[in-house]
């Protein structure tokens, strides 16, 4: 027989595994989701082991490829996180089918945009899918199957239970290879329109080895993910995933109850959440003297974690746990990482100087380098463009659990890819820098920069120092005017819950505390905001071109006066 490892080196599907998985822990838990409550109002779960998972999405593979959904096919996913959601994107994997992901939390019209720009052959979806399918026709014109994951009403096409085939036979995965497409997955649009990444099975399979050797997962563990494309690599690792009571496109008015229970009642020992989650189970927690003892750490991705969030957060957890924040983008992800104990213990007091938000180095020395900062592509890669250490520019990374592109869109390739001898690299469109013991320093995106006539102003930097404001919850840095000559304003918005607050009081507070630092002295417009609009796939990550927007319709710019270059580093 030949060796496994040989036969991986030319095919390579994410499939294999969750087939690897349960050959070595049959009867472990693989899947756990909330299936109801009791009369007592206690929660009941269904759970799946590695074994049935494995063949119930074998049973599964064997219908979709008699349906017509198999190698290559673009097929839309639209399944709520639940067992037959892990059923069937292994499924499609082993077929070869290629599922397409949208955040449904972006809206019909946008998420409908997303979906036609793939020109997708295949919709699988809950019954509320296909009826937005019948009403908004035009979107779907290159479908040619279609499944029910649930009651079929009046559309036709297949359905899940009549596809799952009644006796299991083992199901072959397609046999991929690295550079094979594997899924399709659109980027929030949070800072532009919305991008397909087109993944590799190659892509995945380096993201899960990377992920694996990052966080040293032990056999018996766990995994709470509030992020559901996020959970699907537990299963593929061998990590039991249990599916939380919530609905993942509004992580920021989760029910902490329910978080703290499904933690509680399967011994998780890993969770995935946004900054926005931790911070309202944490205040939560924290008022109850809550302690969640079988956690021993927490990932907190998908926007810059405050260092008040970690703390909050970290005094609900054991001895010994930490909180990890990862850095990356759906293109590339996990990039980089910290704990939560450096940042509280060593970075939180540079952040709040107004150096970026500290996210760790690079793992498994994953190639990044910092490059001069520029709207423009990048036609070729030379070492030339990368800045001196210390010096802010635009995060660059190489490897082989990078992307290779966006689905049929030329310019957004052209602006994010610097083609190199041996590969690419890909342009993060975040800006940072890299400090003396090699850890990356965030500083915003790119494209969120305010350049004024004198200067460049990025956001996390400044927006760090109002931050430090006892009563401003968050702040952001935007620009009025044209765009080399922008005036910068800071919104604000407040903490919830402090009483009544002097909003003039404050704006002079807030001012004085810009002209302390180099950096902020020369803003001089401040304006609240009640709420800020935030990203829908995190609830966390500013949406400041809406703020801008906004800002510009109340304030005329000022007559900027002479400004000082920030302090050197």
């Amino acid at each position: 027989m030949s060796d496994p490892a040989e036969n991986d080196s030319v095919h390579v599907n994410v499939a294999l595994h969750l087939r690897r998985a349960a050959q070595s822990r049959p009867f472990k838990r693989a899947v756990v989701c909330p299936s109801g409550r009791d009369r007592y109002g206690r929660v009941t779960y269904a759970q799946i082991t590695f074994q049935q998972l494995d063949r119930e999405s074998d049973r599964i593979a064997h219908g979709l490829q008699c349906a017509g959904i198999g190698r290559g096919v673009r097929t839309i996913l639209m399944v709520r996180p639940s067992i037959e959601f892990f059923e069937l994107i292994f499924a499609i994997f082993k077929v070869g089918a290629v599922p397409v992901v949208v955040d449904p939390g972006m809206g019909v019209r946008r998420m409908l945009t997303c979906f036609r720009s793939t020109r997708p052959q295949a919709l699988i979806g809950v019954p509320l899918a296909h009826a937005v399918r019948t009403l908004f026709p035009k979107y779907f014109k290159t479908v040619k199957a279609w499944v029910t994951v649930g009651r079929r009403w009046f559309w036709g096409g297949h359905t899940l239970k009549k596809l799952r085939r009644p006796a299991w036979r083992p199901f072959e995965a397609a046999r991929t290879a690295r550079d094979d497409t594997a899924a399709i997955l659109f980027t929030t649009g949070s800072t532009g329109p919305a991008k397909g990444a087109v993944y590799t099975h190659g892509n995945f399979d380096a993201q899960l080895r990377q992920i694996a050797a990052h966080l040293d997962f032990e056999p018996d563990e766990l995994d709470l993910s509030t992020f559901p494309l996020f959970a699907l690599f537990y299963p593929a690792l061998g990590v039991t995933a249990v599916v939380p009571d919530m609905d993942p496109t509004r992580p920021a008015q989760v029910n902490p109850d329910r978080i703290i229970e499904a933690i509680a009642d399967q011994g998780v020992t890993n969770m995935f959440a946004s900054p926005a989650l931790l911070e309202r189970v944490g205040s939560y927690g924290r008022a109850r003297g809550i302690v969640l003892a079988p956690l021993k750490r927490v990932i907190s991705a998908g926007a810059p974690v405050p260092a008040r969030t970690i703390e909050l957060f970290a005094s609900l957890m054991p001895a010994g746990a930490d909180i990890h924040t990862p850095y990356g983008a759906t293109e590339a992800v996990p990039v980089a990482s910290i704990r939560g104990s450096e940042i509280l213990s060593e970075t939180r007091s540079l952040t709040d100087r107004g150096y970026g938000i500290c996210v760790g180095r690079p793992i498994n020395d994953i190639p990044v380098r910092i490059i001069t900062i520029t709207d423009d592509p990048i036609r070729r890669w030379k070492e030339e463009l990368a800045v001196p250490p210390g010096e802010i520019g635009e995060i660059v990374v190489k490897g082989d659990l990078v992307s290779r592109g966006y689905f049929d869109n030329p310019l957004a390739d052209s602006l994010a890819k610097i083609p190199d001898n041996d590969g690419f690299w890909h342009r993060m469109g975040d800006l940072g820098w890299v400090d003396k013991k090699g850890r990356i320093w965030f500083c915003g995106r790119k494209s969120q920069r305010v350049v004024t006539s004198r200067e460049t102003l990025y956001t996390i930097p400044c927006e760090s120092i109002f931050n430090t404001h006892p009563l401003v919850h968050r702040s952001a840095l935007v620009g009025i005017g044209p765009s080399d000559h922008q005036v910068p304003v800071v919104c604000i918005e407040l903490k919830k819950g402090k009483g009544r607050v002097h909003r003039r009081t404050v704006k002079t507070e807030l001012l004085e505390l810009a002209a302390r630092n180099d950096m902020t002295r020369d803003i001089q417009t401040i304006l609240f905001h009640d709420s800020f609009p935030v990203d829908i796939r995190h609830n966390a990550k500013i949406f400041r071109e809406r703020l801008a927007v906004w800002a510009a319709r109340r304030v005329k710019p000022p007559t900027l006066s002479a400004r000082r270059r920030p302090a050197e580093r």
